[in-house]
Parts: C-alpha cells; structure tokens; sequence
C-alpha cells in the first residue's frame, strides 16, 4: 500500500531504525535519531542495489516517487542510477576546484591583458599554483594553504611573483565568490603576510659622455648586420625591447619617414585604445640605417629575422647579449631597455625638450588637464623634430667622443 503525506510526516522514531514502504522499491528508512532517509532498492545485471535519494522534509513524497521513476527508466536501460549519480557529483566537485574556477577567472581576464601579462599569468598558476592546489575544492582551501604557497615562491627568492601570485589568488577567490561556488575568504588573511615588494631599476647610461663611448661601441660591434642594425636603432627609436625585435616591414614608411605598430593593451596599468598605432618618427639617420638592411631581410616579414627560427623575430636577449659581448654588464652598467630611460633623462636635462612630447614618443599614457589620455597622433610634427634632434645630437657625442675638440653649441639645454 502507498505511504501518504500524513504518515511520512508522523513516523516517530524508535528503539530501532525501521523502514516504511511505498511501492516499486521506494521506502521511507526512518532512523533510531528520528531522521527520515528516502531509498530505493532495484535489481542490475542481477544484483540488488541500493540508491540514496534524498533527506525528508528537504526531498518530499512526491519529489522522492520522481526520482524514483527516474532511476526505474534508466535501470530499464541497462543503466546504473548510482554510477550516474557519482558522474554528476564529479562533474560539480569539478567545477569547484581550484584550478577549473582559476582557468574560468584566466578566460574572462584574457582579453584585457597585454600578452606578455597573459604569459606570466598562466605560468604563474601552472608552476606555483596549480601543482599544489589544483585539486582542491575552493571551499577546503585554508589561508595556511595559500601562504604555504607564496612561502615556496619567496624561498626561491621571487618576491614580486610572491606579491603577484597574493593579487591572483585576491581575484580568483573573490571571482569563485561572486559565482557562488563558495563562501570562503582564505586570501584575507593574506594582507602583510608577505615582505615588501622589491624595487628594480633597469639599469641605463644617462651620462652623455659615457653614452657616446657607448654609441661608438655599437658602431664598432663585429656581429652580424641585423644585430648591428638592430643595435644601432634602439638608441635612436627607444622604444621597448619586445618591439624593437618584433618590428615588421609592412609597419615602416621610408618615404613618409614613419614606423606605425600596435602597443601593447595596457601601457602602465592604463588600458590603451584598442587599433590606435603608436607612431615614431624616423630621423634620416634611422631610415639610413634600415635602407642598408632592406636588401638582407627586406623579403620576409620581420626587419630583425631571427638566425635560428624560420619565419621567426630575433629574440628577447639579443640586444642584452650584443651589449654583453661588447663588454657591458646587462645587470649593472646597461641594458636593453637602458636605452630608454638614456633617452628620457637626455631628451629633458640636455636638450631640454617638452616632457609630453618625450613621454608621447616612449608609448607612455600621457593625460592632459583634465586626465584625459591625448590620441597617441598627438604633436607628431614636434615629436618628428625632436627625434631628428636627437639622432643629431647623438652624432655629435659621438664627434665629441672621438674628438673633444668639437664645439656644439646647437644642443645646448632649451629655457
């Protein structure tokens, strides 16, 4: 006979626990404590089986006779409600763990992220996180478990990725939170934990005299011609290393004296309009040097193709290992990205030329009045004066530097 509501509802527990059955397998198991569990028995392959359904009040009478004729149909297919059952558990304890909630936030953060940033991201959750926590369900992560984690990193002596990888978990558990997949804040407990952040500074030639010596090292470097070339733009252009490597062809107008490329996303944690080129003027000394090159590597993509990969751009410590095989010290005296900052120290104390403009020219966020960012085409002819300005002055430090008898009274500082 079919239980009803009424009886469900007052089954009383006993000395034992005992059962009250419904029909086709289904019954209410009501326990010595006074909890009530729905079961349901059913016959696979030849062997009864049992299958847990639910808690009542939380699964009712009639919820409880659903599941169960679910479960018939399924068995009636040579189907197993239990294994089904543990499928389904999976797949939700899946999507709960760490590493599947952290590969979600990597996705939706992808397309606001340059991709040097994107590459750094996924190396820090494959190499540092991934392995340790992965596996774990957000909600049974504790804060020892996460500073367990950023300990191991500053034992290697990463402090800023130790820092970096504090901010990542910040946005991952706020990430599964907002999702509710959990409740839990480990990374609060985080604040302070770790040792201030390192301060680096790349080191740069700012010195005129010293850059000049500097200069006529790379005038006289014994490489290749793509090494030379490349060599003798990044003081003259000083734009980033990354671009300087990846310059294309299509990019340059010789005639028009003009290289337009893409920068990347963000520039100084500001995000740059997307499809606007960043464009720098090329001083005659500059389109000299890359017309002397366009019969080498003028029939490829890449203005400084790489010596070992077919198709490819010369790589990222080319520049820091020309200037070591020259006898500088990358980590201490200059480096790739010296030139920079040789410039920006130069362009504003020697010349005395308009900061905007210097800051325009190193694909730097610069905001008017207001805070707003002006288009990255602003002030292009002044720019395009300033960078002939510049290579001039270069070549007269050069003079100096092989002649210190030449007077340059030209460059002197502008009031």
């Amino acid at each position: 006979m079919p239980l009803a509501d009424t009886r469900v509802k007052k089954a009383k527990p006993a000395e034992k626990d005992y059962k009250l059955s419904d029909e086709k397998g289904l019954y209410l198991l009501v326990k010595a404590n006074g909890r009530k569990y729905w079961r349901l028995k059913y016959r696979l392959g030849g062997k009864e089986k049992l299958l847990a359904i639910g808690v009542y009040p939380d699964v009712s009478l009639k919820a409880a006779r659903d599941a169960r004729d679910k479960a018939r149909e399924m068995v009636a297919q040579g189907l197993d409600p239990n294994q089904a059952k543990k499928e389904r558990k999976a797949a939700t304890s899946a999507g709960n763990l760490f590493e599947a909630i952290a590969r979600e936030w990597y996705a939706n953060q992808f397309p606001t992220w340059a991709d040097a940033t994107a590459k750094k991201r996924l190396a820090l959750l494959e190499n540092d996180l991934f392995p340790w926590l992965g596996a774990r369900s957000v909600s049974d992560i504790t804060s020892l478990d996460l500073l367990t984690c950023l300990r191991r990193i500053e034992a290697r002596g990463a402090n800023d990725t130790a820092h970096n990888a504090r901010q990542v978990f910040n946005q991952i558990f706020r990430y599964a939170r907002i999702t509710q997949r959990t409740t839990n804040e480990p990374e609060r407990d985080l604040q302070g934990a770790l040792a201030p952040k390192g301060v680096k500074h790349r080191p740069a030639i700012t010195d005129p005299e010293k850059f000049a010596r500097l200069l006529l090292a790379i005038d006289n470097y014994r490489g290749s011609l793509v090494v030379r070339s490349l060599l003798a733009l990044c003081p003259l252009l000083f734009q980033r290393p990354g671009e300087m490597i990846a310059m294309e062809w299509e990019q340059l107008d010789l005639e028009a004296g003009e290289w337009r490329y893409t920068p990347p996303k963000t520039i100084h944690k500001v995000k740059c309009p997307d499809g606007i080129p960043h464009i720098v003027p090329l001083s005659t000394q500059a389109v000299a040097i890359l017309t002397d090159l366009y019969p080498l590597s003028g029939h490829g993509r890449f203005v400084f193709p790489s010596q070992r990969r077919e198709g490819g751009h010369a790589s990222a410590g080319t520049i820091n290992k020309a200037l070591q095989n020259m006898g500088y010290d990358t980590a201490v005296e200059h480096c790739a990205h010296g030139f920079r900052s040789s410039a920006r120290t130069m362009l504003d104390e020697v010349l005395g030329l308009r900061v905007e403009l210097i800051e325009h020219q190193l694909a730097h966020a610069v905001r008017d009045a207001l805070g707003r960012a002006y288009n990255r085409t602003s002030h292009l002819p002044q720019r395009r004066e300033m960078m002939q300005q510049w290579a001039d002055y270069l070549d007269v430090l050069k003079l100096q530097a092989q002649s210190p008898k030449v007077v340059t009274g030209t460059f002197r500082k502008a009031k």
